[in-house]
């Protein structure tokens, strides 16, 4: 075998290389947008149930809290009717960033370019974060929904005192996750705690899986 027949076949081996190359990240990317895709609509049934859920929530809350403002809010616990509404706005807020959230899952196209899947998936994040924030806040009206006119009167300043203290600790726990839900924090145990499941696992196994694509391409 001459020096030129050496060349040509190191030629032809590296283009066959190439194109093996080409070939296998092709069908990389092309495996990876099917699982992600997968993996999102595995988070449709408990975007569908949370949106479900809330619907009736805030429309059966919102008659009733509706009712009470208009034809007997002078004599309606105000503790509670306070507490109340404050609980169904909150889980109308949630409601709608559980749309949002189903809208940009189904906008997802396997055939887009993987930057727009990335921030599609990035809105997805922050949305679920946001949620998680906004239902957390609604923690303080859970104790005080029962209140009455009557504790300002017969209470002893040991029950304040116990009522007071669930009351804070709820309020400042609220506060807490609030200001802490956030992604820097994704590592640690009281957040792994939270955000589990199907809410939350197949986003962050998407992106993962999108950034190795881009990781492999580069």
């Amino acid at each position: 075998m001459n020096e030129l027949e050496i060349k040509e076949l190191w030629q032809t081996t590296n283009e066959k290389l190439e194109e093996s190359f080409v070939i296998n990240r092709k069908n990389t990317e092309d495996i990876t947008r099917i699982t992600v895709h997968n993996l999102l609509g595995s988070m449709k049934p408990i975007k569908y149930f949370a949106l479900l859920v809330g619907i009736l929530w805030v429309g059966i809350g919102g008659i009733f809290l509706s009712s009470i403002y208009l034809n007997s809010f002078s004599e309606a616990n105000k503790f509670f009717l306070f507490s109340a509404s404050i609980q169904v706005g909150l889980t109308a807020m949630a409601l709608f960033t559980y749309l949002y959230q189903l809208i940009t899952i189904y906008q997802v196209d396997i055939t887009d370019p993987i930057i727009r899947t990335q921030e599609q998936l990035a809105r997805l994040k922050t949305s679920t974060l946001w949620v998680t924030r906004i239902l957390f806040l609604q923690l303080p009206v859970w104790t005080t929904f029962w209140w009455n006119e009557t504790m300002l009167t017969d209470w002893s300043i040991l029950q304040w005192i116990v009522t007071l203290f669930f009351t804070l600790s709820f309020t400042l726990i609220a506060i807490w996750l609030f200001f802490n839900i956030k992604y820097e924090n994704r590592r640690k145990k009281w957040f792994q705690l939270i955000f589990s499941g199907k809410e939350w696992t197949p986003l962050m196994k998407s992106m993962e899986l999108l950034e190795q694509v881009e990781e492999y391409k580069d």
